[in-house]
């Protein structure tokens, strides 16, 4: 008789790194480099405090400072090493990338358009990197995800991230199409909660944020 084995349900503490100085004035970063402000060093210290009573099996950040430095203050309140996974990054927005909001209206005005529109597919200007379209980005964030999940079978994991990552690991857990308008927030150092069980994302509990008062921040609100 052919004996089965469920696989164990893996729990994920999905986390959105610390504010940067680029967070704050709107300018769009995606896979450049940029550090964690004063602001979302603080985030990172009570975001590792507020987790320090938890059991975390593993914690994996993207390989971006903004997400490792968060990560790192995770790890600091416990014996544990900093995983780094690039396909955890940020979506790369080619040409739009370095600049304000404003800036990439008025320098792609079509390019924009169709961003704004959310048309899934559509190619943005290629910068110093080639853009993913949310659909490429979409399919990476989400297999990256459900990878370290089948990683850590019936343990808790931490992953530490950005805001896209964050945003297509909602829509894999709901539903919620891609074409959609976002409709939730996605503030910096957020703590997300989800299952992964047969391969399949639910979603737990979303936008925790009581652990950052005064403020978090969500820039593409």
């Amino acid at each position: 008789m052919l004996v089965t084995c469920a696989m164990r349900e893996t729990n994920i503490i999905l986390i959105r790194h610390g504010e940067t100085a680029w967070n704050a004035e709107r300018r769009l970063q995606g896979h450049i480099d940029i550090a964690l402000n004063p602001e979302g060093q603080r985030q990172a210290t009570v975001l590792a405090a507020a987790l320090a009573g938890e059991t975390i099996d593993a914690i994996v950040a993207s390989d971006l400072q903004r997400a490792l430095a968060t990560a790192q203050a995770v790890a600091s309140t416990r014996a544990a090493q900093v995983q780094t996974d690039p396909a955890l990054r940020e979506r790369c927005y080619g040409g739009f990338e370095g600049l304000l909001y404003a800036e990439i209206a008025q320098r792609f005005p079509l390019e924009f358009a169709r961003w704004q529109a959310r048309e899934v597919d559509a190619l943005m200007p290629a910068g110093a990197r080639s853009a993913e379209t949310f659909r490429q980005f979409y399919t990476r964030s989400v297999d990256a995800i459900l990878g370290w999940a089948a990683a850590y079978p019936g343990q808790s994991i931490a992953l530490v991230a950005h805001g896209g990552v964050l945003e297509c690991a909602y829509r894999a857990a709901t539903g919620l199409p891609l074409d959609t308008p976002r409709t939730f927030t996605v503030p910096n150092a957020s703590i997300n909660r989800f299952t992964v069980d047969n391969g399949a994302l639910r979603l737990v509990s979303w936008g925790g944020v009581a652990h950052l008062a005064p403020r978090a921040l969500d820039e593409l609100a």
